[in-house]
């Protein structure tokens, strides 16, 4: 008998068992299919039937694996035994972690509710944390948005009821010309990536407005290197060019936004607002009549040009501003780094596509005035913006100078241009304005967050000083609508505005890379006051890894992994939907954890039924939710509204309808999630298509339908700047008069970064991304994703690689007005020429994560933090500013300005700090 080949299984099998759930690896809340085998997981893949990413799944996401098996796994509860910072703690059991819990925490709400400062990272249940904390009666709570993007956000919502990312996306299948400003590789990764092949594979143009070229702007078919903070600069220069063009769409203009809309040009209390009828609605000049009309009157033609006893239109105030030669492309260019003839080229590119060859639906649909349309006519270009322009401090006006340049074209809510996702859009009367009435045993009167509409709704005392520890929503920063988690532990070591006893963090690596000034705060955490008490007195952290975090905290909650617990995408919070269908997701506990660990979720309930906090327990104080899972199922913000939209009441009511006991199951066998299409004749024009207002009623998203006209002319803003003039009863503190009235303007203004105020003497621009292989912290002690970003080098463009003679290998000492670095560098063409930059949160301190000390993260891996400090260099008025948007608080991460000199090669990167003690084990050399 020959010889015989062996029998090889070429297919073996992967899993015995296939569960569906929503991926935690970023914030695009993939579906995925995750195998089993086992018991244990042995694979994740992407789900096809997914609204998101329709089975696509990046390296983050495949490597969810990694998470579930990490070293870094917290155990079981900690109790601190030894100095803050030095790691030494020793483990005990939940019960008695929550009787020390609760022994902090229920003095503090009987008596003085706003010493509890309660924020959190990248965590996605805001819409509950912040019902907990609304519950237990501080006004200390916020999530991580104040140093992320909140100007874009805020900035969006104040102008068109919606933003970039989370609030609505690009019409991937009928854009033709799609222009990405400051938009990194982390934000929205899978979209964009299979937004971005159907732009190319129908031969639409992708056009990269970055300092870097990286990622999305490597691909596109045109890069603008900008100089950082310049972005608003260059877009009011297009929105000139697009004026002197006549390239606007007059007709959008006149119907859906405020530009016809006549402004008060009296002196006096009033003058810059917009003149209103008896019954409070805008009025506009009629074409038909010459008089002032209600703008929702049916068959109304608003006049754009019209004079009506001196008060002139919005819409001739924006164009005698951006018709200045101050905004000509000569005279911005040196300032951006972009020549004239390309930002005049970028503008008709602009208007050729907007103009040139429309987009036209035969849908017929009806606006709410009851004026019948025939077809949607859309303008193909869409914009689509994150961190970039949002992180200055000048943020807030370019996202609002962005969002009009899509307006001035008409190219938002129409066909090929930019698209609002369910329960978006929204006007602002349709968010909650902030609270602050802190009462002793009693809950805050709403939500923390919310829209201020002028001083009125500021969070202030009764003296006037701030009633947040953060200083949001205060006349440093009035329209702070994520709160300032950056200045939550500078301001708690001041005592200023006043002290706190515990603070209470989650998933929040406030002493590492979620803070300005690292080495400081560090300090800040561990420094005692003159009775040898911590100025910060009980810290308590929840995190599912071993973070540098832990090491400061004085109780430690330990989490699970995202496999291992139930949670909520809710259309109340940060839903999945996409333009044409609301959606909302879970996650449940695709397998069991095998340490004592539990969801902070479900930690937060159980906390909440042993404070008796309203809202979790009844009026005889008995538990409303057994857990998290629980309270998904049967909490109601509003009658019939919950947390979950699908399979209400008995299973066949969607948005509103009773509780249905067995929702969540309806969910895990559809895969996690639920998708309400909205109707074709809805799908556009959605502020004023009154079919989309009737169907987001029936969902529940709003209780009425709620049209409204876009704001060009912010009247929240001249609010505040006719306090700063004077009027009214609230009245900013002298010192920030002038800064009010200066950067409220209600039109889209720019203004140099505060950054730039320290000169010549650091003439460099520093700048972070995140990448696309990392997201939160914890990627970088993923053992795959470790294999694709190890190290981070900063990258250096050419001028400054040949002027400072660098060659691969070398090393370069940064220093800014705060502090200094020395770290690996490495030659980048594709970079504005005065700009250096790296990978955010890739440098790990020593002994945090599980990793091996002489790991690369710890050695060559860095963080710019360590040269932004959270408070600006002393400019001779005696105060020190804080480094953030004058409106919204945004941390200005990205005003960072440096020199870079060639240094000799140090051990390691620097600064190095002394190796934490882990918590955890040593990582075994094998992982199973």
């Amino acid at each position: 008998m020959g010889f015989q080949e062996p029998k090889l299984d070429t297919s073996p099998k992967v899993s015995d068992e296939v569960r569906r759930t929503t991926c935690y690896m970023c914030a695009c809340r993939c579906g995925i299919n995750v195998h089993l085998k086992s018991g244990r997981v042995s694979y994740i893949e992407g789900n096809r039937d997914h609204p998101v990413n329709k089975g696509v799944l990046c390296a983050k996401g495949a490597s969810g694996i990694m998470q579930v098996t990490a070293p870094s796994r917290l155990r079981a509860p900690l109790k601190r035994v030894g100095p803050r910072g030095s790691g030494a703690f020793e483990e005990i059991s939940w019960e008695e972690a929550f009787e020390i819990a609760v022994g902090w925490l229920k003095p503090l709400r009987e008596n003085a509710p706003e010493k509890l400062a309660f924020f959190t990272g990248r965590d996605q249940s805001q819409s509950f944390t912040s019902f907990w904390a609304q519950g237990f009666g501080t006004p200390n709570y916020a999530a991580h948005g104040g140093f992320c993007s909140v100007n874009m956000a805020a900035g969006g919502i104040y102008t068109m009821g919606g933003a970039f990312w989370e609030f609505g996306q690009p019409d991937w299948d009928r854009a033709k010309l799609f222009v990405l400003f400051g938009v990194a590789e982390d934000h929205d990764s899978n979209p964009i990536k299979i937004g971005i092949g159907k732009l190319k594979a129908r031969g639409s143009r992708v056009i990269g407005v970055n300092p870097i070229r990286t990622g999305y702007n490597g691909v596109a078919d045109d890069w603008y290197g900008i100089t950082p903070g310049t972005d608003g600069l260059l877009i009011l220069s297009l929105v000139h060019e697009l004026l002197k063009a006549g390239r606007i769409d007059l007709d959008y203009l006149a119907r859906f936004t405020n530009a016809p809309c006549l402004v008060d040009g009296t002196e006096g209390p009033g003058k810059g607002l917009l003149l209103r009828d008896g019954d409070g609605k805008l009025l506009v000049i009629d074409r038909r009549t010459g008089k002032p009309t209600p703008f929702d009157t049916k068959g109304v033609e608003p006049d754009l040009g019209a004079v009506h006893e001196g008060h002139r239109t919005v819409f001739q105030h924006l164009a005698e501003r951006y018709l200045a030669d101050d905004y000509a492309p000569e005279a911005v260019a040196d300032r951006t780094g972009i020549p004239a003839a390309r930002i005049k080229g970028l503008a008709a590119e602009i208007a050729h596509a907007a103009f040139d060859a429309p987009v036209v639906l035969d849908r017929a649909w009806t606006d709410f005035r009851g004026d019948r349309h025939e077809k949607m006519i859309g303008r193909p270009v869409a914009f689509h913006a994150m961190r970039g322009i949002s992180a200055h401090s000048n943020g807030f006006q370019t996202a609002r100078a962005l969002h009009m340049l899509q307006i001035l074209i008409g190219s938002v809510e129409t066909p090929g241009g930019f698209r609002f996702k369910p329960p978006y859009p929204k006007p602002i009367e349709a968010h909650p304005t902030p609270h602050c009435d802190c009462v002793p045993g009693k809950p805050l009167g709403g939500p923390h967050l919310g829209f201020v509409r002028g001083p009125e709704h500021l969070a202030l005392k009764p003296d006037g000083s701030p009633a947040r520890i953060d200083k949001g929503f205060s006349w440093e920063n009035p329209m702070s609508a994520h709160g300032l988690m950056h200045m939550v532990i500078p301001n708690a070591h001041a005592g200023d505005p006043y002290k706190i006893d515990t603070l209470l963090l989650y998933m929040a690596n406030m002493s590492w890379n979620s803070s300005m000034n690292t080495r400081s705060v560090m300090e800040m955490l561990t420094e005692r006051d003159e009775a040898g008490e911590y100025k910060i007195p009980r810290i308590i952290y929840s995190d599912a890894y071993a973070s540098e975090m832990v090491a400061y905290a004085d109780l430690v909650l330990p989490d699970t992994t995202y496999l291992e617990r139930h949670d909520c995408i809710s259309l109340l919070d940060r839903p999945i939907c996409e333009a044409e269908a609301a959606a909302d997701a879970i996650r449940w506990p695709v397998i069991e954890p095998d340490r004592e660990v539990r969801g902070f979720q479900s930690v937060l309930v159980e906390l909440a039924n042993r404070l008796k906090l309203p809202g979790f327990v009844d009026e005889e104080g008995r538990a409303k939710y057994r857990d998290y899972a629980d309270y998904m199922v049967n909490h109601e913000r509003r009658p019939g509204v919950g947390p979950l939209m699908g399979w209400r009441g008995n299973g066949d009511q969607t948005g509103r309808g009773p509780v249905n006991p067995d929702q969540l199951q309806r969910y895990i066998d559809n895969g996690g999630f639920h998708v309400a299409h909205v109707p074709d004749e809805a799908q556009f024009f959605k502020p004023w298509n009154a079919a989309y207002q009737e169907w987001a009623v029936s969902l529940g998203f709003y209780d009425k339908p709620q049209p409204y006209l876009f704001t060009l002319w912010s009247e929240p803003m001249q609010r505040f700047r006719l306090a700063a003039e004077g009027h009214g009863d609230r009245q900013p503190p002298e010192h920030l008069r002038e800064r009010v009235r200066q950067t409220m303007d209600p039109l889209p203004i720019w203004y140099e970064p505060f950054g730039e105020s320290v000169g010549a003497e650091f003439p460099v621009h520093a700048l972070t991304q995140r990448p696309m292989a990392m997201y939160h912290s914890w990627g970088s002690q993923n053992a795959w994703l470790r294999q694709i970003h190890g190290v981070n080098p900063l990258y250096v463009p050419t001028k400054i690689w040949q002027a400072q003679g660098f060659r691969d290998g070398d090393w370069a000492r940064v220093t800014s007005p705060s502090g200094q670095i020395t770290v690996p560098v490495a030659h980048m063409a594709a970079l504005n020429e005065n700009t250096i930059w790296t990978w955010n949160a890739i440098g790990k301190r020593k002994g945090a994560w599980a990793l091996d000390p002489e790991a690369p993260e710890a050695t060559k891996g860095f963080l710019l933090n360590h040269l932004i400090h959270e408070l600006l260099p002393e400019k001779g008025d005696g105060l020190r500013w804080s480094n953030s948007d004058p409106i919204t608080g945004q941390a200005a991460w990205f005003d960072l300005r440096v020199r870079i000199e060639k240094a000799d090669p140090p051990d390691e990167a620097q600064p190095a700090f002394p190796s934490l003690k882990s918590p955890v084990p040593p990582a075994k050399r094998n992982r199973p």
